[in-house]
């Protein structure tokens, strides 16, 4: 009630200073600028003295209060003529903008007035045209005249701010001063009229932390040392308020949310100095032996801590690393513990930030340690080997039960239970070897070859003797040591050639030796002819001292017609201690070479027709043989491409067969004797009876209701059954032979039922199609057709 008082107060001034700013004005226009009414001569184009009347406009008001609320139409000015001269001759015309809606004229006096409330915001000026016409013909007395009705401003619209909530950052710990957002307000009254639109900004909750410009409307820090951590979010509330901030003015406000953003303020710092933690020795390495956490307040990249272990007596045993999830630190396993070795480890772990801002590093290390104690659990362990892996050597061909070697495994508890020893039989599928359960001593079982397998591989367990579940497994392997038992033999099975004109010493073959023993026992081997033969006259031998050996010609001239064939025993000795040797046969063939030394023939036949038959005689044998075995071919081929008839007629597709019956049974009632199965075709079991006298064009299907007769049917009605089938089967043609059915009951005769017949009884079926059957069927057809020639000469 207050501010609307201060508003009337306001207008009512407003309106005062208006009314009399106005009649001084229309009091020295009248004064010094009333129109004379003598007329002015001027010379028109042709001399003619035109005469024009000077006119005069009195304005009572210029201006409009917006927002006037009172009874009456508001006064805005008066029109008037120096030509009225109050007859009422004169009518007044106003046209122009809101002309008779708004503003509206007495065309007698002149006055206009306003008729509506009028805002300024949304419109500040009208612009209007007045003339004055001759009441009674409508005549302009005077040109029209413009003129502008401005509407007056008052403080009616309150500052608005652009947003109704604002939100903000600032780091924490901010200087005082430090920009944190610049609020605006904006007024709609006329800014250039008064202080309706000036603007004072002011802050009215958010101290002692906050200030704002009441000019700018920028608002700053006003505390040092804001801590986010003690508290991150501030609700500032701003006020806006025109008149320059005096009493009476208008005003809005706006909320504003600041938020403290996080600095690395704060070092991290573990909750407690020390951490107790267990392990139990069978645990692996990598597997989780406890956590420890490190609290900052920070959040984000600021507070990340990295754990490291500094110090310690099981630095060597343990690691730690950071769980960025939990920003916790995971203290693992890193190696095997031993409890009966060392039962407790400490550790000094340190926690530190990654990330550290330079402007807080006065407030001190950005770190923090702690101790960490870890008890070693006793564990059932499995027993331990003394070794890894194990490496035997055993000589092949040694005696059943030779030892080859022994393991040795412990109970690594306090216990020290016994051991019990046994091989993996996955291992030693032939059963070579044999371990003692008691001491682990191992021995063969069998004679070993190298040569068939050098190396043994097999696995040994090793077992607690009142504990089966906790073994051991070890990996032994087993290498054989060769002896020499193998005497060297041929490389190859070597065969050599020498020509019949071969000269003497000669080399024609080089020969070499292979041993299955190992290369202590092999070469160098030694290449020899037998005592008894090593004066021969045919060929010598020379060895090479390279593991080969060399054969020669010790003479000249050989001939395949006396002898082809030779064979040269070699003997062959290895460097094994004691040496053994081996006999070995080369055999020589004599051939026939031309006179660089090639091979021609190595066959004495071949020798033997050469000298009766000349090669073209040979050719032209060969050329007879082709074309003869050519013609055979095409003869063939010929053959089997005639084209088979086809419908094959066979000796053993008979119709007319005769079926007797001489089986003699006990008379009617002996149903033993007589197998009734035999009258029943099986191809007809099915309901298709097929025909093997023709070639069908179309597959019909069979005829619905056919069913299998039972093996108990009556022989009347089966014979029956099938009349009635031939009768009404369009289908194919009736079969032309005799069938005999022995049997005679019920006082039936036992007549013929020949398909012959079938053409004289009274048959509703056509068959004319018979005569599309070609010449095959043409008697069929003249039977069938009949009927018809006999009914039409009747």
């Amino acid at each position: 009630p207050k501010m609307k008082e201060d508003h009337c107060l306001h207008a009512a001034l407003l309106c005062l200073g208006v009314l009399c700013c106005s009649q001084a004005l229309s009091t020295e226009r009248l004064h010094h600028s009333r129109p004379s009414l003598h007329e002015h001569r001027e010379k028109g184009k042709e001399g003619q003295v035109l005469h024009r009347s000077k006119r005069g406009w009195v304005w009572n008001q210029f201006f409009v209060i917006e927002e006037y609320t009172g009874p009456d139409p508001v006064l805005v000015g008066r029109l008037h003529s120096d030509i009225d001269s109050g007859d009422g001759n004169i009518k007044y015309i106003l046209s122009g903008e809101g002309a008779g809606i708004i503003f509206v004229i007495d065309d007698k006096s002149g006055n206009i007035h306003a008729t509506k409330t009028l805002d300024r915001e949304e419109r500040a000026q009208y612009t209007l045209t007045a003339q004055a016409v001759d009441r009674n013909t409508n005549r302009p007395l005077e040109p029209p005249s413009e003129f502008i009705v401005k509407v007056q401003d008052i403080n009616d619209n309150p500052p608005e701010f652009l947003h109704e909530n604002y939100h903000a950052n600032v780091p924490e710990r901010s200087n005082v001063g430090t920009s944190v957002i610049q609020v605006t307000a904006s007024d709609a009254d006329d800014p250039t009229y008064g202080n309706s639109a000036k603007l004072v900004y002011s802050i009215l909750e958010g101290q002692p932390y906050f200030s704002v410009e009441a000019q700018t409307g920028i608002i700053r820090t006003a505390l040092p040392n804001m801590d986010r951590e003690a508290k991150e979010e501030y609700h500032v509330v701003i006020q806006a308020k025109d008149m320059g901030g005096h009493m009476g003015g208008l005003s809005g406000t706006t909320k504003v949310t600041i938020t403290l953003t996080d600095v690395n303020d704060n070092p991290p710092k573990f909750p407690q100095s020390v951490y107790q933690m267990s392990v139990s020795e069978a645990a692996v390495p990598g597997e989780e032996v406890g956590r420890v956490k490190a609290k900052d307040p920070d959040i984000g990249e600021n507070g990340l801590v990295a754990y490291s272990i500094i110090d310690g007596d099981g630095m060597d045993l343990f690691e730690i690393t950071t769980d960025y999830e939990t920003q916790e630190g995971v203290v693992k396993l890193k190696k095997t513990l031993d409890y009966e070795t060392k039962k407790s480890y400490s550790l000094k772990v340190e926690a530190a930030n990654v990330h550290i801002d330079p402007k807080f590093i006065s407030n001190g290390p950005f770190k923090d340690t702690v101790t960490v104690k870890i008890a070693v659990e006793d564990a059932d362990e499995p027993p331990v080997f003394l070794k890894p892996s194990y490496i035997f050597e055993v000589q092949e061909n040694a005696a059943s039960g030779t030892v080859v070697g022994k393991v040795h495994a412990k109970d690594p508890d306090a216990a020290n239970s016994a051991i019990r020893y046994s091989i993996d039989r996955h291992t030693d599928l032939e059963r070579y070897f044999v371990i003692n359960a008691e001491d682990g001593n191992i021995k063969t079982i069998k004679a070993l070859d190298r040569e068939e397998m050098a190396w043994h591989n097999i696995s040994v367990f090793a077992v607690e003797v009142h504990k089966q579940h906790q073994e051991a497994k070890v990996p032994i392997a087993i290498k054989v040591v060769d002896v020499n038992d193998n005497a060297p033999k041929f490389a190859a099975a070597y065969e050599a050639f020498v020509c019949e004109n071969a000269r003497s010493n000669q080399q024609f073959i080089t020969i070499s030796a292979d041993d299955k023993d190992d290369s202590a026992n092999g070469p160098r081997f030694i290449f020899s002819l037998p005592p008894e033969i090593i004066h021969n006259p045919n060929f010598t031998l020379r060895d090479n001292r390279d593991n080969t050996a060399s054969v020669l010609v010790r003479r000249e001239g050989f001939s395949r017609q006396k002898q082809d064939l030779y064979l040269l025993p070699i003997v062959i000795s290895d460097g094994g201690m004691p040496p053994l040797s081996s006999t070995n046969t080369l055999t020589i063939r004599v051939c026939g070479c031309d006179s660089g030394g090639s091979l021609l023939s190595c066959n004495a036949e071949a020798y033997v027709l050469n000298a009766g038959l000349s090669t073209g005689a040979l050719i032209a044998i060969l050329a007879c043989i082709v074309i003869l075995l050519v013609i055979v071919v095409l003869f063939v081929t010929l053959k089997r491409q005639k084209k088979e008839p086809l419908i094959v007629f066979e000796e053993e597709d008979v119709r007319e067969n005769i079926i007797t019956y001489d089986d003699e049974g006990g008379g009617e009632e002996d149903t033993e004797a007589f197998d009734i199965a035999t009258l029943q075709n099986p191809d007809g079991i099915n309901g298709f009876i097929p025909r093997k006298d023709i070639k069908p064009e179309y597959q019909y299907l069979p005829r619905p209701g056919l069913r299998p007769a039972p093996s108990s049917v009556d022989v009347d009605d089966f014979i029956n059954t099938r009349i009635q089938e031939a009768d009404n089967d369009p289908t194919a043609p009736p079969y032309d032979s005799i069938q005999i059915y022995g049997y005679e009951g019920r006082g039936s005769v036992a007549g013929s039922l020949s398909s012959l017949e079938s053409a004289t009884t009274d048959s509703d079926l056509d068959y004319d199609y018979l005569q599309n059957w070609g010449p095959r069927f043409k008697k069929l057809a003249d039977l069938y057709g009949s009927k018809d020639t006999f009914d039409d000469d009747s």
